[in-house]
């Protein structure tokens, strides 16, 4: 395929995923590894269960008389700053993240997250004002964003290589689940006449969170994570259980140890760990660009518009039962789960590149079609005269987003940016994704309800053109990385020779059998890799 083409740390041998493809024992005939995936679920992808019970939260309940009456019928810039009051506080603590990560490990920066969050949400549920809601949701967002990058990293990190594409996508779909969860507890509370209408579903947003604090620490650290701090010998461990099964002698697991050993020496003997590692050299330049647009295409792809303010679209094309409303938000919810999940499992079978395209593309096309719809549907609602067929088609572009957007924009995110970024830059690279997806989300919930109430359906043409722009992006800058390790892409758009040193230590292992040695590293990031401290 044209555009980006190859780079040149890609062109290596990947020997360790050839030794994993070699492997026929699927996962859940693996009694360790099975544990470790069904342990992975509630504390590390449960995570994007409060992302998304809290987009759909403040959508549904946008909807509730009482939070209406109780908030004083919250209209422009209010309204705006409430639904973005999540995203301006995940900002926040975005600086944060690198250094959290880098000091506490992958569980106990979850831990302090979730923490956060469950904070948030008590306040969210006491609150006496609009100003003390969007207090409370500021603190909820301060949480989410290193629960994210750490669970992010934390599934690939440990998950074994074949199965690692389908887990990072996987993460994603959570975000439906609290969908579905918080559109139908809405749903449920819709009717009730007291303020627990609205408190109800805002106390409830802290269950993930709690699940996450009550089970996270049962999970192993990463084993890259461990080797950076020195604790080799637990690393290997962590390997051994869950990627061999307890067998200490098993190949695969000395050459994987060998591979992450090897490439983490050389990331860090070329790291400084701060933010500043991220323009140093023009591959990471390259990455930060990438990550950047990504977190933009996330949010500014029109989702934002059927995430917050569903239910605004629906009124304006006379659509204003309350009921009619919620209905619509629970089916697009769990219209939006089975998209998710379909599209997680096609990483395996279908090249980067090609699925971000696909997404890309396909977005133009339902986007074009909704204006169109959109416009008509309104032209008639206006003349008395309501245009059925352009209202269904309305709602039917509403679904038909759902599927288009998650090829590439939920399915493959984290996936991606996994794979993109090197270890040793890996927090600090998701976090600066993170940055620009929040501040484009900010941007857009603050916006969105304004654009819509000055322009209409003509709000909906600038989606068009930012995603004419997402296609040429995706083209010429997005490179390939389907079917490697991370260790194989660690040095993607770097020189060869660096990813052919990691090579050389795993052949060592698997063609000349010889044992993998655990290196020592010193205060200042370099490992010495000359002194023998064990033999594995």
């Amino acid at each position: 395929m044209g555009g980006a083409g190859p780079a040149s740390g890609a062109d290596s041998d990947p020997i360790i995923t050839r030794l994993a493809n070699e492997d026929k024992v699927r996962w859940y005939r693996k009694p360790n590894l099975r544990y470790l995936y069904f342990l992975l679920f509630p504390t590390c992808m449960g995570i994007e269960l409060t992302s998304g019970f809290d987009s759909q939260m403040i959508n549904a309940l946008q909807i509730v008389p009482t939070w209406i009456s109780y908030f004083g019928n919250p209209q422009g810039s209010l309204k705006g700053i409430i639904a973005a009051a999540y995203s301006l506080g995940a900002i926040l603590s975005l600086p944060f993240i690198g250094i959290v990560n880098d000091k506490f490990g992958r569980r106990w920066s979850i831990l302090g997250g979730s923490v956060i969050m469950v904070i948030g949400a008590l306040i969210q549920g006491f609150s006496v004002n609009a100003g003390m809601y969007v207090v409370a949701r500021l603190i909820l967002g301060f949480g989410i964003p290193t629960c994210i990058v750490s669970a992010s990293s934390l599934i690939g990190e440990l998950a074994y290589p074949k199965e690692r594409p389908v887990l990072t996508s996987l993460f994603n779909v959570a975000y439906f689940v609290g969908q579905i969860t918080a559109a139908g507890i809405c749903f449920g509370t819709n009717n009730i006449t007291t303020n627990m209408a609205w408190q109800i579903p805002s106390w409830l947003q802290m269950c993930p969170s709690l699940l996450q604090i009550a089970l996270v620490l049962f999970l192993p650290e990463s084993p890259r994570w461990l080797v950076q701090q020195d604790r080799v010998e637990e690393a290997f461990d962590v390997l051994v259980t869950y990627h061999a099964e307890g067998d200490r002698e098993s190949e695969f697991v000395k050459a994987e140890f060998a591979q992450i050993q090897t490439t983490i020496t050389l990331e860090l003997e070329n790291s400084k760990r701060s933010w500043g590692d991220l323009i140093a050299t023009a591959g990471m330049r390259r990455r930060m660009l990438i990550s950047s647009m990504l977190g933009l295409f996330t949010q500014w792809s029109g989702n934002t518009l059927i995430s917050y303010y569903l239910g605004d679209l629906l009124g304006m094309i006379g659509k204003n039962d309350s009921v009619f409303k919620q209905q619509i938000n629970v089916a697009t919810a769990c219209w939006q789960l089975v998209c998710g999940v379909i599209v997680a499992f096609l990483v395996l079978k279908f090249r980067r590149r090609q699925m971000y395209l696909a997404c890309t593309i396909s977005l133009l096309c339902v986007y074009v079609a909704w204006t169109i719809s959109m416009e008509r549907a309104i032209a008639g609602k206006d003349s008395g005269n309501p245009n059925n067929a352009a209202n269904v088609a309305t709602i039917f572009w509403i679904f038909a987003y759902s599927p288009c957007y998650n090829i590439g924009y939920n399915a493959l995110t984290y996936t991606y940016l996994v794979e993109l970024w090197p270890f040793a830059e890996r927090s600090r690279g998701i976090a600066f994704f993170q940055l620009f997806g929040r501040m484009a989300n900010f941007f857009t919930t603050f916006v969105n309800p304004i654009g819509l109430a000055n322009v209409s359906w003509r709000y909906l043409i600038s989606y068009c053109c930012f995603l004419v722009f997402e296609i040429a992006f995706v083209y010429f800058m997005f490179p390939e990385t389907f079917g490697r390790t991370l260790e194989e892409l660690a040095f993607l758009f770097e020189d060869k020779a660096l990813a052919d040193e990691a090579v050389h230590a795993v052949e060592k292992v698997v063609v000349h059998h010889e044992e993998p040695t655990i290196g020592k590293t010193v205060s200042g990031g370099n490992v010495e890799t000359s002194e023998v401290v064990q033999k594995v």
